[in-house]
This record gives structure tokens, C-alpha cells and sequence, in this order.
């Protein structure tokens, strides 16, 4: 909101000087006392703007969470980091955030004399993200484990933290992490070594941002078809890439990974998934030229306008082959775990901020005669996207914390078939949460959430690509049926076992009986339908991947059907836990309770209206393409 007060002149920012106010200050009131006295009486009707303070402070949930689960001597690290950073970000870091709303990357492709530079302008305050995300350590903090198994969790809560006041630099902070993530479960090989120092450092000279170029011309999630790359090997070892990638985020990064065909002799390829290998190359040499690198364009997105997306071409460009050949797509399966717990930590914080600013709103804003905050159906509407942020939190802070304990060797096999499939479940769940979030709490403000100037419609654009990014809703609830096939169901049988233990949690409290009843019910009603298509053909569980996802999900947290505001009281067994504990709120123990008006199983309901046979597959074709 203060960001608004800076001024853009030809691309520089400046804020208007203390000599420069007073004087309009001065101005403005002998202006006033010549104006009308009803226009000055109309003027002082302008409402005031919404604002938030220090975020960790205020966010008790975070503050509670972190209490209950942290060591006590991590805690007291940690909580003083925390608020320091809070008042950072207030202060220091969210005025930068307008700035790059306000000022977007340029390409500029041909210099004053013709020569071709491909040259991507970014801001200053773009430039200085970058610094400041070092000085931060919010990729170091996850591989330098200070805290053992808890630190990933940490880096986790300054991410949530910073990343609706990021400007955008979330995104490239995303694929670094998955970057790094990937060199390190290589065993950081010699050649590789100072990337990853690099990409891991808290030295604002030396840190790195990488980039993730996968998606071509002919498919974004279907790799295995859609990747023309081609890679020739070079007589000292290296490979040369050829290719057009139609989609990268972070243009602007030092590095990147990628996919390609290695060609044979004969410049032949091996197709599908076998034939694609993982390489890492620098953007740029040495001396700032592109690495046989060609900008085509920058795309011209509706949000996350702060970070250059472009178009490229790869003539040649030098790479590093860093997988076994032909297992690109296993070894980049770990930034892809990486960057989709991202994608649920920026939908968190996205719905966490909206929710802060509508609160904030609704006690100043006078409607009707009194404050939005005495409006019962207003704070009805409110309290509904606070219980669905808070079963996306709960359920952020358990991913993060399995993940914890799996790069520290302290995951037992259990643990670790259930972070694999909450991984894709949150992603897909919390992407499609935000969007509707966003909407409805823009609605909140009337009018003045759709006006540019207030950032609202930012927060909303950039929200959208939530449930795009890293996996479509759709791959991803097929991803959950992969993940269910190659266990052999184990993992749904670890998925059910935990959320009865942290029912029994539950059982106990007088006040918890009715949501912990619920899901009792809806986990048998889970399992019935399991039973029911354990044998059924792939049709039929295509058909159910979405339903059977949302399912999963709020039955773990839970939460209402996406997009439709009805009450969003899908909240289970974490949220549960989390009220059970000895000194749980009330607010806590209301959380909870709300979960159970929605149905938490809808796949065993539209199994049961039978949604998912070949005739309702015929039907959904006839509905959208009007055959008869």
C-alpha cells in the first residue's frame, strides 16, 4: 500500500521528498480553505486504507504452530530471527515489492547500432530481491541444517513469510531450491560444486538463482512427448543443446536445468521419457554474453508480470549432461517436489494476506452505519477463508516437516510414502484454493478491490497461475493415482493409519466428538469406494483422480469444494491435532469444528450417483460438444 506513493518516471522510482510534501501539505490546505464547504465535508469522507504490521507477530496461528512443535532452544533462535525479519519485510522489503509491480522486465533485443544484444532489463528493486533473499539465507537455511530435521521447516516459514511481499522473486527462489536439491541428491559431483556453493550461498556477490526450462512447444506436463531438445556431444565431453523452449520463468537467471535428446552417431533420438536426460548450463559466459542463447520475446502474462518469462532458442548452447543418460525425468523429479511446495507455500501466504488485509478493512470501514466488523453475514464470510487458510497451513507445515525428516535420514518408510503423496495433493488442493480466495476477499472491499492502485488485483492475477505452475489440477490428481499404483496401495493404507492416530488425538475432548465422528465416516466411506474399484478399469479411476484427491485432502486438513464460497468446513484431522493440544484457543477448537458441514468423501458420493462409469464419460463428451 505505500508502494503506491512512489512515482515512475521513465522507469525510475523515487519517493517524494519530506521538503516536497510539506509544501504540498501547505498547498493542499489553502486549497481547502477555498474550496466550497460542502466539497471539504465530502472530502473527509475517504475511507481509510487497509494495512498489516509485523506478519510473524501477528499470525498466531504460525506463532502457536511453531511453539508446539519446535525444540525449545530452535524456538527461541528462532522466534527472534522471525521478528526481526517480520519488521524487515515491513519496513524495508515490501515497498520494493511495488516497485517491481510497477516497473516489469524489458527486452531489449537490438542495440542503438543493430548489433543483436538480447538484453532483459529488470528494475533496481528486482536486483535488490535477489540480494536480499541471500542475506536471508532462504535457500542456504535448508541445506546448511542448522536445526537438523527442523530446518527445512524454517526455510519454509521465511518463504511464507516473505513471499507475498517478494514481488514476485518467489518464483526464481522456487527453481534455485529445486536446483540445488537436485545437485545435492547427485552427490554434488566436483564439476557442479561451486553452482551449488553458489546457489546455496548467503554472500549477496556470490548467489545464484536457477532456472527450469521443460516446457516446449508441444506440451508444458507432457515431457515425455513434448521435448524436441536435442543434445550433441562435444569431443571434450560437454553436449551442445538445439532447441526451442517455450516457456521459462526467471529469464533472467544464472543457470539452469534442463531436458534434452542426446542424438547417436547417426542423429538419431530416443522418443518418450527414456530418451530425455537432465543438463545444467550457464546462462551466460563469463564475460556476460548469452551461452548460444537467443531471446525470442518475453510473454505477455496476466500476473507475475514482476519476472521475465521469455521464449528462447538454443543454438548450441553449452551444457553439462548430470544425469544418467536417459533418466532426466527421474532425476528431476526432486525439483519437481521442490518447486510444488513452493507453488502450496506461495498459495498460503497469498490467502493468509488477503485475509489480513479484509480483516483489517472490517475495522475501519463504516457501511450501513456501523463497521464492516459489526456486519454479521461480513465476518461470517471472513471466518470461512480463515478456517480454509488454516487447514492449508497445517497442511503446508506437515509437508515441510516430513520433508525435514526425510533429508536428515529420520523418516521411516511411512513417512516417506505419505510425503509422497501430500506433496501432489496439497499442490493441486491449495492451487485451487487461493484463486477462490482471492476472489472472495477482493469482494470484501467492494469497489476499491477492483482498483489497480490498491495492489488487490495484483495479488489476485498472480494467484491465478497457482493452480497452473508445476502441474496442472488435473496431472496432478493423476499424478496421486501414480503414486497409489506403484505402492501397491501402502500408501493409502499409511495415509488412513495417520489420520486415525491423530483422531485418537482428537478423542478425547467432549468438544472435537462430532468433527472427529465425521471423519471416521468419511474415512470408512473412503475405504468402501476403494474396495469398490479396486478392480475397475483405468476409465473409471481416471474419471474419480479429481474427486478422489479433493478426498484425501479434506480428510488430512480438509476444506469446501473449490471455487464455490459455501462453508469451507472441510477441516480434519490436522486441524483436529491441532486443537487438541493442552493449550489450544477457542478459536483453535472453532477451526475444527467447522469441517462438518461439507462432505469430506465426495468421490464415494458421485461414485455412488454414478459419475465415473463409461456412460457418464459419454455423457460429459455430449454435454460439451452438444452432440445429441
Amino acid at each position: 500500500w505505500d508502494g503506491c506513493q512512489m512515482l515512475s518516471i521513465k522507469g525510475i522510482n523515487t519517493t517524494l521528498g519530506q521538503e516536497q510534501q510539506a509544501s504540498m501539505k501547505g498547498k493542499q490546505v489553502s486549497e481547502d480553505l477555498e474550496m466550497p464547504l460542502t466539497r471539504r465535508e465530502m472530502e473527509a469522507l475517504f475511507q481509510e486504507q487497509p494495512e498489516t504490521g509485523n506478519q510473524y507477530l501477528e499470525d498466531t496461528l504460525l506463532r502457536s504452530y511453531l511453539k508446539t512443535h519446535l525444540p525449545p532452544k530452535v524456538l527461541e533462535e528462532v522466534h527472534q530471527d522471525l521478528e526481526r525479519f517480520g519488521n524487515r519485510l515491513l519496513t524495508k522489503i515490501q515497498p520494493l515489492s511495488w516497485e517491481c509491480e510497477l516497473n516489469p522486465p524489458v527486452f531489449q533485443q537490438y542495440n542503438a547500432w543493430g548489433q543483436r544484444v538480447d538484453h532483459i532489463h529488470t528494475c533496481s528493486a528486482w536486483r535488490r530481491m535477489k540480494e536480499i533473499s541471500a542475506e536471508e539465507g532462504l535457500i542456504a537455511e535448508a541445506y546448511e541444517k542448522r536445526y537438523s530435521n527442523w530446518s527445512r521447516l524454517y526455510q519454509a516459514v521465511k518463504l511464507y513469510l516473505f513471499s507475498s511481499s517478494s514481488g514476485g522473486f518467489s518464483c526464481p527462489l522456487a527453481m534455485t531450491d529445486g536446483a540445488a536439491k537436485v545437485i545435492e541428491s547427485l552427490g554434488i559431483p566436483g564439476s557442479l560444486k561451486n553452482a551449488f556453493d553458489r546457489l546455496t550461498s548467503r554472500d549477496p556477490e556470490k548467489f545464484w538463482t536457477s532456472g527450469q526450462w521443460m516446457t516446449e512447444r508441444k506440451g508444458g506436463s507432457d515431457v515425455a512427448n513434448g521435448t524436441e531438445t536435442v543434445a550433441r556431444k562435444q569431443p571434450d565431453g560437454t553436449y551442445r543443446l538445439y532447441g526451442f523452449k517455450w516457456f521459462t520463468s526467471a529469464a533472467d537467471s544464472d543457470v539452469t536445468l534442463t531436458l534434452a535428446r542426446i542424438a547417436d552417431a547417426q542423429g538419431q533420438c530416443t522418443q518418450g521419457s527414456r530418451g530425455l536426460s537432465l543438463f545444467f548450463l550457464r546462462v551466460r559466459d563469463e564475460e556476460g554474453k548469452l551461452n548460444s542463447i537467443q531471446v525470442q520475446r518475453l510473454k505477455d502474462k496476466l500476473g507475475t508480470r514482476q519476472m521475465a518469462t521469455a521464449e528462447l532458442w538454443l543454438q548450441g548452447a553449452r551444457a553439462e549432461l548430470i544425469s544418467a543418460e536417459g533418466r532426466g525425468v527421474a532425476a528431476i523429479s526432486n525439483m519437481l517436489n521442490i518447486t510444488r511446495i513452493h507453488n502450496v507455500i506461495g498459495a498460503v501466504a497469498s490467502m493468509r494476506r488477503m485475509i489480513s488485509l479484509s480483516r483489517d478493512y472490517a475495522r475501519k470501514r463504516v457501511a450501513f452505519g456501523k463497521l464492516l466488523k459489526d456486519h454479521p453475514l461480513h465476518m461470517q464470510t471472513i471466518a470461512r477463508m480463515e478456517v480454509q487458510v488454516r487447514g492449508a497451513f497445517l497442511l503446508l507445515m506437515e509437508i515441510v516437516r516430513l520433508l525435514g525428516l526425510a533429508e536428515t535420514n529420520l523418516a521411516s518408510e511411512q513417512e516417506q510414502l505419505l510425503l509422497r503423496l501430500l506433496i501432489p495433493v496439497a499442490k493441486l488442493y491449495t492451487g485451487k484454493q487461493a484463486s477462490a480466495v482471492a476472489v472472495e476477499a477482493m469482494e470484501s472491499f467492494g469497489g476499491q478491490g477492483y482498483m489497480e492502485d490498491t495492489g488487490l488485483p495484483v495479488i489476485l492475477r498472480d494467484s491465478l497461475v497457482l493452480s497452473i505452475w508445476e502441474g496442472t489440477t488435473n496431472i496432478l490428481s493423476l499424478d496421486v493415482l501414480r503414486s497409489l499404483a506403484k505402492s501397491q496401495g501402502q500408501v493409502v493404507a499409511v495415509f488412513l493409519s495417520t489420520v486415525q492416530k491423530k483422531l485418537e488425538l482428537a478423542s478425547g475432548s467432549e468438544e472435537l466428538s462430532p468433527a472427529v465422528q465425521r471423519t471416521r465416516e468419511a474415512i470408512e466411506s473412503l475405504r468402501q469406494f476403494m474396495a469398490a474399484t479396486g478392480s475397475e478399469q483405468a476409465l473409471t479411476m481416471e474419471l474419480a483422480a479429481r474427486d478422489f484427491s479433493y478426498s484425501l485432502a479434506r480428510i488430512y486438513t480438509g476444506r469446501a469444494t473449490p471455487g464455490i464460497t459455501e462453508p469451507w468446513n472441510g477441516l480434519g484431522a490436522l486441524l483436529m491435532e491441532h486443537a487438541a493440544r493442552p493449550d489450544a484457543s477457542s478459536t483453535d477448537v472453532c477451526a475444527a469444528l467447522r469441517w462438518c458441514h461439507q462432505e469430506l468423501c465426495p468421490v464415494a458420493v458421485e461414485s455412488a450417483r454414478g459419475s465415473y462409469g463409461v456412460e457418464a464419460a459419454l455423457q460429459d463428451s455430449a454435454l460439451v460438444f452438444g452432440n445429441s
